[in-house]
């Protein structure tokens, strides 16, 4: 006689919509960087594209641009958003600047120092603590939705971080080639307490990483 299989669990990872950012900075975990007119029909477009899922929980970062694309969610199916700070953006010492090929904080010696170990990094929070509290939500909310769906809102380098981390896959990346577009979704499967499988959906379109504030 088989035994019964351990019930499934997804949990998805979705990432904000595009951010009102003239200014062209990194702006991290900055306050009031609210979605543009775009970054607003991003979110109602995920909305609408999970509206046949069972979602039982709806988890934001504490910052305005995840929680405005959760919102719609929350709406959609009639929970309250929570928040839980380890959904925040990675810390970052280039904050605030222009960190763009030709014209950014980059170009500038004296920001050098910070770059001397890309593999931690040294310009910012580490990556495997990044994971760790990323992979923290994903087992909270696993079993907080179980059976069921849960959807967390996050930000890129977070969600790419914890998607290297339970592929096995080093740390270190090359930002340019990061798969976590705007509004994109990243789902862990898992049955009961273990992850079976990683999957990855762009309902709003792909979008390029290398753009500043998107």
């Amino acid at each position: 006689m088989t035994e019964p299989q351990a019930e499934k669990t997804l949990v998805h990872f979705l990432r904000h919509g595009e951010v009102h950012n003239p200014e062209g900075v990194l702006y991290g975990r900055l306050p009031g960087y609210r979605l543009s007119d775009k970054g607003e029909q991003q979110a109602k477009l995920v909305a609408e594209f999970l509206s046949g899922h069972d979602i039982a929980r709806v988890i934001s970062s504490p910052l305005q641009r995840a929680q405005e694309t959760a919102r719609p969610l929350g709406s959609m199916f009639q929970v309250d958003v929570a928040t839980d700070d380890r959904l925040i953006e990675a810390d970052n010492r280039f904050e605030g600047l222009k960190v763009s090929v030709g014209d950014g904080a980059l170009r500038s010696p004296r920001h050098w120092p910070k770059l001397w170990n890309p593999f931690a990094p040294s310009w910012g929070e580490p990556y495997l603590e990044i994971a760790h509290r990323m992979l923290g939500v994903a087992h909270r909310a696993r079993a907080a939705a179980a059976g069921r769906e849960a959807v967390c809102v996050s930000h890129q380098l977070p969600i790419w971080t914890l998607r290297r981390y339970v592929e096995g896959k080093p740390m270190w990346h090359d930002p340019r080639r990061r798969q976590c577009s705007l509004a994109s979704v990243t789902t862990l499967v898992f049955r009961g307490e273990q992850l079976v499988r990683v999957a990855y959906v762009e309902p709003a379109g792909g979008t390029d990483p290398r753009v500043t504030g998107a």
